[in-house]
Protein backbone atom coordinates (compact mmCIF):
# COMPACT_ATOMS: atom_id res chain seq x y z
CA UNK A 1 0.00 0.00 0.00
CA UNK A 2 2.77 2.44 0.93
CA UNK A 3 4.41 2.15 -2.50
CA UNK A 4 1.05 2.60 -4.24
CA UNK A 5 0.48 5.83 -2.29
CA UNK A 6 4.01 7.03 -3.15
CA UNK A 7 3.55 6.32 -6.87
CA UNK A 8 0.12 7.98 -6.86
CA UNK A 9 1.56 11.17 -5.35
CA UNK A 10 4.32 11.16 -7.95
CA UNK A 11 1.81 10.62 -10.78
CA UNK A 12 -0.55 13.38 -9.57
CA UNK A 13 2.31 15.89 -9.52
CA UNK A 14 3.38 14.93 -13.05
CA UNK A 15 -0.25 14.98 -14.19
CA UNK A 16 -0.73 18.54 -12.92
CA UNK A 17 2.47 19.65 -14.69
CA UNK A 18 1.42 18.19 -18.02
CA UNK A 19 -2.12 19.45 -17.53
CA UNK A 20 -0.69 22.98 -17.46
CA UNK A 21 0.91 22.46 -20.87
CA UNK A 22 -2.30 20.82 -22.14
CA UNK A 23 -4.68 23.60 -21.06
CA UNK A 24 -2.53 26.41 -22.45
CA UNK A 25 -1.99 24.48 -25.69
CA UNK A 26 -5.76 24.15 -26.13
CA UNK A 27 -6.24 27.80 -25.12
CA UNK A 28 -3.83 28.88 -27.87
CA UNK A 29 -5.40 26.63 -30.50
CA UNK A 30 -2.57 24.08 -30.63
CA UNK A 31 -3.38 20.51 -31.58
CA UNK A 32 -2.44 18.01 -28.87
CA UNK A 33 -1.78 14.57 -30.36
CA UNK A 34 -1.30 12.67 -27.10
CA UNK A 35 -1.57 13.33 -23.38
CA UNK A 36 0.12 10.62 -21.34
CA UNK A 37 1.15 9.76 -17.82
CA UNK A 38 4.23 7.58 -17.40
CA UNK A 39 6.91 6.46 -19.81
CA UNK A 40 7.43 3.46 -22.09
CA UNK A 41 4.79 1.21 -23.71
CA UNK A 42 1.12 2.14 -23.40
CA UNK A 43 -0.86 0.06 -20.90
CA UNK A 44 -4.23 1.59 -21.63
CA UNK A 45 -5.39 4.46 -23.80
CA UNK A 46 -8.35 5.96 -25.62
CA UNK A 47 -8.89 8.72 -28.14
CA UNK A 48 -11.33 11.53 -27.58
CA UNK A 49 -11.59 14.14 -30.29
CA UNK A 50 -8.14 14.72 -31.75
CA UNK A 51 -6.18 13.67 -28.64
CA UNK A 52 -5.12 10.24 -27.45
CA UNK A 53 -5.08 9.87 -23.65
CA UNK A 54 -2.87 7.09 -22.30
CA UNK A 55 -1.20 5.57 -19.27
CA UNK A 56 2.30 4.18 -19.81
CA UNK A 57 4.09 1.28 -18.15
CA UNK A 58 6.65 3.20 -16.05
CA UNK A 59 4.95 5.61 -13.59
CA UNK A 60 7.72 8.22 -13.79
CA UNK A 61 7.14 11.18 -16.07
CA UNK A 62 4.52 12.13 -18.59
CA UNK A 63 4.04 14.05 -21.83
CA UNK A 64 1.79 16.49 -23.62
CA UNK A 65 2.73 15.83 -27.25
CA UNK A 66 1.77 18.74 -29.47
CA UNK A 67 1.62 18.82 -33.26
CA UNK A 68 4.85 20.21 -34.71
CA UNK A 69 6.59 20.63 -31.36
CA UNK A 70 9.65 18.53 -32.23
CA UNK A 71 9.14 18.00 -35.96
CA UNK A 72 8.18 19.94 -39.05
CA UNK A 73 4.45 20.35 -39.61
CA UNK A 74 2.36 22.32 -42.09
CA UNK A 75 -0.70 22.14 -39.84
CA UNK A 76 -2.04 25.61 -39.05
CA UNK A 77 -2.59 24.44 -35.46
CA UNK A 78 0.97 23.21 -34.93
CA UNK A 79 3.06 24.40 -31.98
CA UNK A 80 5.62 26.19 -34.14
CA UNK A 81 2.96 28.05 -36.14
CA UNK A 82 2.06 30.10 -33.05
CA UNK A 83 3.65 33.37 -31.90
CA UNK A 84 6.63 33.31 -29.50
CA UNK A 85 4.48 34.65 -26.66
CA UNK A 86 1.86 31.94 -27.21
CA UNK A 87 4.53 29.23 -27.19
CA UNK A 88 6.18 30.77 -24.12
CA UNK A 89 2.85 30.60 -22.26
CA UNK A 90 2.43 26.92 -23.17
CA UNK A 91 5.97 25.93 -22.13
CA UNK A 92 5.91 27.97 -18.90
CA UNK A 93 2.48 26.63 -17.90
CA UNK A 94 3.85 23.26 -16.71
CA UNK A 95 6.19 24.64 -14.01
CA UNK A 96 3.71 27.38 -13.08
CA UNK A 97 1.00 24.77 -12.54
CA UNK A 98 3.39 22.96 -10.20
CA UNK A 99 3.72 26.15 -8.16
CA UNK A 100 -0.08 26.48 -8.23
CA UNK A 101 -0.42 22.91 -6.98
CA UNK A 102 2.11 23.57 -4.20
CA UNK A 103 0.10 26.65 -3.20
CA UNK A 104 -3.25 24.81 -3.18
CA UNK A 105 -1.83 21.96 -1.10
CA UNK A 106 -0.16 24.47 1.24
CA UNK A 107 -3.47 26.25 1.82
CA UNK A 108 -5.14 22.89 2.62
CA UNK A 109 -2.31 21.96 4.99
CA UNK A 110 -2.31 25.32 6.80
CA UNK A 111 -6.12 25.33 6.94
CA UNK A 112 -6.24 21.89 8.55
CA UNK A 113 -3.27 21.99 10.90
CA UNK A 114 -2.11 25.59 11.12
CA UNK A 115 1.47 26.85 10.95
CA UNK A 116 4.32 26.73 13.47
CA UNK A 117 5.08 29.96 15.29
CA UNK A 118 8.76 31.05 15.19
CA UNK A 119 8.89 31.03 18.98
CA UNK A 120 11.78 29.79 21.13
CA UNK A 121 10.73 26.97 23.44
CA UNK A 122 14.09 26.71 25.22
CA UNK A 123 17.79 27.49 24.73
CA UNK A 124 20.63 24.97 24.84
CA UNK A 125 23.46 25.45 27.34
CA UNK A 126 26.80 26.32 25.79
CA UNK A 127 25.48 27.67 22.49
CA UNK A 128 25.42 31.22 21.13
CA UNK A 129 21.70 31.79 21.77
CA UNK A 130 22.27 31.37 25.51
CA UNK A 131 25.36 33.62 25.41
CA UNK A 132 23.33 36.29 23.59
CA UNK A 133 20.68 36.26 26.33
CA UNK A 134 17.85 34.74 24.32
CA UNK A 135 15.09 33.13 26.38
CA UNK A 136 12.09 30.85 26.04
CA UNK A 137 9.15 32.74 24.56
CA UNK A 138 11.24 34.95 22.27
CA UNK A 139 9.72 35.34 18.81
CA UNK A 140 12.23 35.34 15.94
CA UNK A 141 11.31 38.04 13.42
CA UNK A 142 14.25 38.20 11.00
CA UNK A 143 17.44 36.34 10.18
CA UNK A 144 19.97 38.32 8.10
CA UNK A 145 17.14 40.68 7.03
CA UNK A 146 15.03 37.71 5.83
CA UNK A 147 11.54 37.87 7.32
CA UNK A 148 10.64 34.76 9.32
CA UNK A 149 7.01 33.60 9.28
CA UNK A 150 7.18 30.07 10.78
CA UNK A 151 9.72 27.97 12.66
CA UNK A 152 10.77 25.73 9.75
CA UNK A 153 12.35 28.82 8.19
CA UNK A 154 14.64 29.11 11.22
CA UNK A 155 15.97 25.55 10.91
CA UNK A 156 16.13 25.87 7.12
CA UNK A 157 18.21 29.03 7.34
CA UNK A 158 20.83 27.47 9.61
CA UNK A 159 20.94 24.42 7.30
CA UNK A 160 21.89 26.55 4.28
CA UNK A 161 24.27 28.86 6.17
CA UNK A 162 26.37 26.35 8.14
CA UNK A 163 28.86 27.98 10.51
CA UNK A 164 28.06 31.52 9.32
CA UNK A 165 27.31 34.39 11.71
CA UNK A 166 23.58 35.13 11.58
CA UNK A 167 22.06 38.48 12.50
CA UNK A 168 18.84 37.74 14.38
CA UNK A 169 16.01 40.11 15.24
CA UNK A 170 13.60 38.86 17.90
CA UNK A 171 10.76 40.18 20.03
CA UNK A 172 10.15 39.82 23.76
CA UNK A 173 7.28 41.44 25.69
CA UNK A 174 6.63 43.90 22.87
CA UNK A 175 10.28 44.99 22.65
CA UNK A 176 12.57 44.31 19.68
CA UNK A 177 16.13 43.04 20.18
CA UNK A 178 19.00 42.35 17.79
CA UNK A 179 21.93 39.99 18.18
CA UNK A 180 24.44 38.02 16.14
CA UNK A 181 24.57 34.27 16.63
CA UNK A 182 27.41 31.98 15.57
CA UNK A 183 26.18 28.40 15.02
CA UNK A 184 28.32 25.68 16.61
CA UNK A 185 28.74 22.24 15.04
CA UNK A 186 26.94 19.50 16.94
CA UNK A 187 28.47 16.04 16.49
CA UNK A 188 25.32 14.16 17.48
CA UNK A 189 23.01 15.82 14.94
CA UNK A 190 25.73 16.48 12.36
CA UNK A 191 24.56 20.08 11.99
CA UNK A 192 25.47 23.61 13.01
CA UNK A 193 23.11 24.82 15.76
CA UNK A 194 22.34 28.25 17.21
CA UNK A 195 21.18 26.56 20.41
CA UNK A 196 17.40 26.98 20.39
CA UNK A 197 14.45 24.62 20.44
CA UNK A 198 11.26 25.47 18.60
CA UNK A 199 8.03 25.68 20.60
CA UNK A 200 6.22 23.39 18.14
CA UNK A 201 3.23 25.67 18.64
CA UNK A 202 0.68 25.62 15.82
CA UNK A 203 -1.67 28.48 15.01
CA UNK A 204 -4.69 28.38 12.74
CA UNK A 205 -5.59 31.44 10.71
CA UNK A 206 -8.80 32.78 9.21
CA UNK A 207 -9.48 32.45 5.46
CA UNK A 208 -7.21 35.34 4.41
CA UNK A 209 -4.48 34.34 6.85
CA UNK A 210 -4.62 30.76 5.57
CA UNK A 211 -4.14 31.98 2.00
CA UNK A 212 -1.26 34.22 3.12
CA UNK A 213 0.53 31.47 5.02
CA UNK A 214 -0.17 29.06 2.17
CA UNK A 215 1.80 31.44 -0.05
CA UNK A 216 4.58 31.63 2.56
CA UNK A 217 4.71 27.82 2.67
CA UNK A 218 4.97 27.53 -1.11
CA UNK A 219 7.61 30.28 -1.19
CA UNK A 220 9.60 28.46 1.51
CA UNK A 221 9.82 25.22 -0.48
CA UNK A 222 10.83 27.08 -3.64
CA UNK A 223 13.54 28.84 -1.59
CA UNK A 224 14.54 25.49 -0.07
CA UNK A 225 14.92 23.91 -3.52
CA UNK A 226 16.97 26.82 -4.90
CA UNK A 227 19.32 26.76 -1.91
CA UNK A 228 19.71 22.98 -2.20
CA UNK A 229 20.78 23.48 -5.84
CA UNK A 230 23.20 26.18 -4.73
CA UNK A 231 24.78 23.76 -2.23
CA UNK A 232 25.10 21.16 -5.01
CA UNK A 233 26.79 23.63 -7.37
CA UNK A 234 29.18 24.87 -4.67
CA UNK A 235 30.10 21.33 -3.64
CA UNK A 236 28.53 21.48 -0.16
CA UNK A 237 26.52 18.40 -1.10
CA UNK A 238 27.41 15.69 -3.63
CA UNK A 239 25.52 13.80 -6.33
CA UNK A 240 25.36 10.95 -3.82
CA UNK A 241 22.93 13.09 -1.80
CA UNK A 242 20.50 13.38 -4.74
CA UNK A 243 17.47 11.14 -5.14
CA UNK A 244 15.69 10.12 -8.31
CA UNK A 245 12.24 8.54 -8.73
CA UNK A 246 13.26 5.33 -6.91
CA UNK A 247 14.71 7.24 -3.97
CA UNK A 248 11.74 9.61 -3.78
CA UNK A 249 9.21 6.78 -3.83
CA UNK A 250 11.18 4.99 -1.11
CA UNK A 251 11.25 8.09 1.12
CA UNK A 252 7.52 8.68 0.61
CA UNK A 253 6.76 5.02 1.35
CA UNK A 254 8.90 5.05 4.51
CA UNK A 255 7.24 8.28 5.71
CA UNK A 256 3.82 6.75 5.07
CA UNK A 257 4.71 3.67 7.10
CA UNK A 258 6.13 5.67 10.01
CA UNK A 259 3.11 8.02 10.04
CA UNK A 260 0.64 5.12 10.31
CA UNK A 261 1.54 4.79 13.99
CA UNK A 262 0.09 8.28 14.61
CA UNK A 263 -3.10 7.69 12.64
CA UNK A 264 -4.49 8.38 9.18
CA UNK A 265 -4.78 12.13 9.83
CA UNK A 266 -1.01 12.46 10.25
CA UNK A 267 -0.42 10.20 7.26
CA UNK A 268 -2.47 12.65 5.21
CA UNK A 269 -0.60 15.68 6.59
CA UNK A 270 2.82 14.15 5.91
CA UNK A 271 1.87 13.04 2.41
CA UNK A 272 0.53 16.54 1.72
CA UNK A 273 3.77 18.10 2.97
CA UNK A 274 5.85 15.83 0.73
CA UNK A 275 3.60 16.63 -2.24
CA UNK A 276 4.17 20.37 -1.67
CA UNK A 277 7.95 19.86 -1.62
CA UNK A 278 7.96 17.65 -4.72
CA UNK A 279 5.65 19.93 -6.70
CA UNK A 280 7.68 23.05 -5.87
CA UNK A 281 10.87 21.11 -6.65
CA UNK A 282 9.57 19.99 -10.05
CA UNK A 283 8.52 23.54 -10.89
CA UNK A 284 11.95 24.96 -10.05
CA UNK A 285 13.88 22.18 -11.80
CA UNK A 286 11.87 22.54 -15.00
CA UNK A 287 12.53 26.29 -15.13
CA UNK A 288 16.30 25.82 -15.05
CA UNK A 289 17.85 26.89 -18.39
CA UNK A 290 18.89 23.32 -19.23
CA UNK A 291 18.35 21.98 -22.76
CA UNK A 292 15.40 19.57 -23.11
CA UNK A 293 13.73 20.97 -19.98
CA UNK A 294 11.02 23.63 -20.11
CA UNK A 295 13.57 26.23 -19.01
CA UNK A 296 15.88 25.34 -21.89
CA UNK A 297 13.01 25.70 -24.38
CA UNK A 298 12.08 29.04 -22.85
CA UNK A 299 15.63 30.30 -23.46
CA UNK A 300 15.31 29.64 -27.19
CA UNK A 301 11.84 31.21 -27.30
CA UNK A 302 13.05 34.33 -25.51
CA UNK A 303 15.99 34.58 -27.93
CA UNK A 304 13.51 34.29 -30.81
CA UNK A 305 11.32 36.99 -29.26
CA UNK A 306 14.31 39.36 -28.96
CA UNK A 307 15.77 38.60 -32.41
CA UNK A 308 12.45 38.62 -34.20
CA UNK A 309 13.20 35.31 -35.94
CA UNK A 310 13.47 31.68 -34.99
CA UNK A 311 16.68 29.96 -34.03
CA UNK A 312 17.71 27.37 -36.63
CA UNK A 313 15.45 24.38 -35.80
CA UNK A 314 18.21 21.85 -36.53
CA UNK A 315 20.62 23.56 -34.15
CA UNK A 316 17.98 23.92 -31.44
CA UNK A 317 16.98 20.28 -31.90
CA UNK A 318 20.62 19.18 -31.59
CA UNK A 319 21.06 21.19 -28.37
CA UNK A 320 17.91 19.66 -26.86
CA UNK A 321 18.97 16.17 -28.00
CA UNK A 322 22.37 16.52 -26.32
CA UNK A 323 20.67 17.89 -23.21
CA UNK A 324 18.24 14.98 -23.15
CA UNK A 325 21.05 12.43 -23.46
CA UNK A 326 22.91 14.09 -20.58
CA UNK A 327 19.77 14.16 -18.44
CA UNK A 328 19.06 10.49 -19.17
CA UNK A 329 22.64 9.58 -18.25
CA UNK A 330 22.32 11.56 -15.00
CA UNK A 331 18.97 9.90 -14.28
CA UNK A 332 20.46 6.44 -14.79
CA UNK A 333 23.36 7.34 -12.47
CA UNK A 334 21.04 8.67 -9.77
CA UNK A 335 18.67 5.71 -10.13
CA UNK A 336 21.56 3.26 -9.80
CA UNK A 337 22.71 5.14 -6.71
CA UNK A 338 19.17 4.97 -5.29
CA UNK A 339 19.07 1.19 -5.84
CA UNK A 340 22.48 0.75 -4.16
CA UNK A 341 21.35 2.79 -1.14
CA UNK A 342 18.11 0.81 -1.02
CA UNK A 343 19.97 -2.52 -1.01
CA UNK A 344 22.55 -1.39 1.54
Amino acid sequence: MKFIVAILIFCVIILFHEWGHFLLAKKNGIKVNEFSIGLGPTIVGFTRGETKYSIKLLPFGGACMMEGEDEESTDSRSFNSKTPLQRISVVAAGPLFNFLMAFIFSVILIGLHGHTEPIVYDVMPGYSAEAAGMEAGDRIVKMDHKRIHFYEEVTGYTLFHPGEDIDVVYERDGETYETTLTPIYDEESGRYLMGIYGANQYTKEGPLGTLKYGAYEMKYWIWYTLNSLKMLVTGQVSLNDLSGPVGIVTVVADTYEQSMADGIYYVFLNMMNIAILLSANLGVMNLLPIPALDGGRLVFLIIELIRGKKVNPDREGLVHFIGMMCLLALMVLIMANDVVKLIM
